[in-house]
C-alpha cells in the first residue's frame, strides 16, 4: 500500500526534498509549453483575431494529447518510462523553439499559413503533454504521495509563472513599438530554457537520488518492467540483467483496475470537463468590457492559476483533504453549479464577481485534482499502480478535450461568430 513518505525507513527517505524539488521542475516543464500558449493568448487575438485562435488551438491541442495518452495507457507495461519521458521533455523544447523561430519567419503576421504551422506545433504540445504526464503520474504512483502532490504542484507553478511572467513583459512593454510581440518573444525563450533544464534533471539528476531508486526497485521487485531503464541509468542494475520474472508479472488488468476505479476516473473526466469549457475561450471571448481593458483576460488567467496552485497545497491540512469516494463524487459534481453562475456573472455581474468564480474554479480544480490523484493508487504493487496513473491520467485528459469541445457553446446566440 502506498503511504506517506514518513512511513519508510529513514535511509531510504535520502533525497527526500531534493526529489520534491526535482518533482515540482518537472511539473512546471511538462505543461509549461501549453500554458505559454494560453497565456500569450492577448497576443494571438492581436494577430490573428478573426480565427478564434484560444478555443481553435485548443481543439488542435487535445485530440493529439487524448489520443497519445489511450496509446500509452493501453501498451505502458512495455514501454521503457524514462525513454518515454525523455522523448517528451525533448520534444517540449524543440516545440517551444519552433514557436518563436515561426514567429521570427513570418515577422508576426497572422496569414493562413503561418497560422497553419501554428496549429502543427501546437498538434506537437498535445504530443508532449500526454508523452510526458502520463509517464511521471505512473512512475510518481507508486511512490509516496509527497512526490505525486509536488509534481501536480509543479503542473500549476507553471500556470502561475507563466501568467506573473506574461503580466511583467506586458507592463514592460505596453507602451513600446511592438511591444505584444516582444513581449511573447521574451516569454516564449524563458519557457524554452525552462523545458531544457527539465530535460537535464530527468535525464542525470532525478534517476540518481536515494528515495528515486529506492521506490524504482521497490517496483521491480514486484514485477515492473517500465523502470529497468531507469535503475540501469542510476546504476543499479547493469544492461544485461533483467528485472522480468514471470512469476511476479501477476497483476489485475487494465480493464479491472478501471473498473475497481470508475468513480475516481469519471471524477477527473468531469472535474476538467467542467474546467476547460471556461478556461481560456469564455474568459477571452464571452466576459464583454470591463475597467481592465486588454488586461481583463490576463487578470482572470492569473486568477484561475494562483487559486489553482492553492488547491493543489490545501490537501496538506488533513482535515481538508477529501478521501472519502462518495465525498469526493459529491464535490466535483456541486461545481456543475458554477456554469449558470458564469453565465449569469458575464451578462449581468461586474469584474470583482468574475474574479470570484474563476478563483473558485481554480481552487477547487487543483484541490481535488490532488486528492483523487494521491488517493487512487494506493492498495495497488507498483505495476497496477503505473497503469493506473496512465488511466487517470487518460480520463483527465478526456475531460480536458471534452470541455474545450463544449467550450464553443458558449458562442451560440453571438452575432458576426465566423
Amino acid at each position: 500500500m502506498v503511504s506517506g513518505c514518513e512511513n519508510q525507513a529513514p535511509e531510504k527517505l535520502q533525497g527526500k526534498y531534493q526529489a520534491m524539488a526535482v518533482c515540482y521542475i518537472l511539473g512546471v516543464g511538462t505543461i509549461i509549453s501549453w500554458n505559454s500558449m494560453l497565456t500569450i493568448g492577448d497576443y494571438y487575438y492581436y494577430v490573428i483575431p478573426d480565427y478564434h485562435p484560444s478555443r481553435v488551438l485548443t481543439v488542435v491541442y487535445q485530440p493529439f494529447a487524448l489520443g497519445t495518452i489511450m496509446i500509452f495507457a493501453y501498451r505502458e507495461s512495455k514501454i521503457n518510462t524514462r525513454k518515454r519521458n525523455m522523448i517528451g521533455y525533448m520534444l517540449s523544447t524543440i516545440s517551444t523553439f519552433l514557436l518563436i523561430a515561426l514567429d521570427l519567419a513570418t515577422k508576426g503576421h497572422g496569414v493562413m499559413l503561418p497560422y497553419i504551422g501554428l496549429c502543427a506545433i501546437v498538434a506537437l504540445f498535445g504530443l508532449a503533454d500526454a508523452t510526458v504526464r502520463g509517464g511521471m503520474m505512473g512512475d510518481l504512483s507508486f511512490m509516496c504521495p509527497e512526490l505525486i502532490q509536488s509534481y501536480m504542484a509543479g503542473l500549476d507553478i507553471s500556470g502561475a509563472l507563466t501568467s506573473a511572467i506574461r503580466l511583467i513583459t506586458k507592463a514592460a512593454f505596453e507602451k513600446s513599438h511592438d511591444g505584444l510581440r516582444k513581449g511573447a518573444m521574451i516569454f516564449l525563450a524563458t519557457a524554452t530554457f525552462i523545458e531544457f533544464i527539465c530535460v537535464i534533471l530527468y535525464a542525470y539528476l532525478f534517476p540518481k537520488l536515494p528515495i528515486i531508486k529506492y521506490y524504482r526497485s521497490k517496483a521491480a521487485s514486484e514485477g515492473s518492467k517500465t523502470v529497468s531503464a531507469d535503475l540501469v541509468a542510476a546504476g543499479i542494475l547493469n544492461q544485461s540483467e533483467s528485472t522480468n520474472d514471470d512469476s511476479k508479472n501477476q497483476r489485475l488488468s487494465n480493464k479491472e483496475l478501471l473498473l475497481q476505479n470508475i468513480d475516481y476516473a469519471m471524477n477527473l473526466f468531469l472535474l476538467y470537463l467542467l474546467t476547460l469549457s471556461i478556461v481560456p475561450g469564455f474568459l477571452y471571448e464571452n466576459t464583454g468590457q470591463h475597467g481592465l481593458g486588454t488586461w481583463y483576460a490576463l487578470v482572470l488567467i492569473a486568477m484561475y492559476n494562483c487559486w489553482d496552485l492553492v488547491g493543489r497545497y490545501t490537501p496538506l491540512v488533513k482535515w481538508l483533504k477529501i478521501e472519502n469516494r462518495k465525498g469526493l463524487t459529491i464535490a466535483v459534481l456541486l461545481r456543475f453549479f458554477l456554469i449558470p453562475a458564469f453565465y449569469f456573472t458575464a451578462k449581468y455581474g461586474d469584474q470583482g464577481w468574475m474574479i470570484m468564480l474563476i478563483s473558485i474554479l481554480g481552487l477547487t480544480n487543483g484541490h481535488l485534482s490532488v486528492c483523487i490523484l494521491t488517493i487512487a493508487p494506493k492498495g495497488y504493487k507498483g505495476p497496477e499502480q503505473n497503469a493506473l496513473g496512465n488511466l487517470l491520467v487518460m480520463f483527465l485528459l478526456g475531460g480536458v478535450f471534452a470541455g474545450v469541445a463544449l467550450d464553443w457553446l458558449w458562442l451560440i446566440g453571438k452575432k458576426n461568430v465566423f
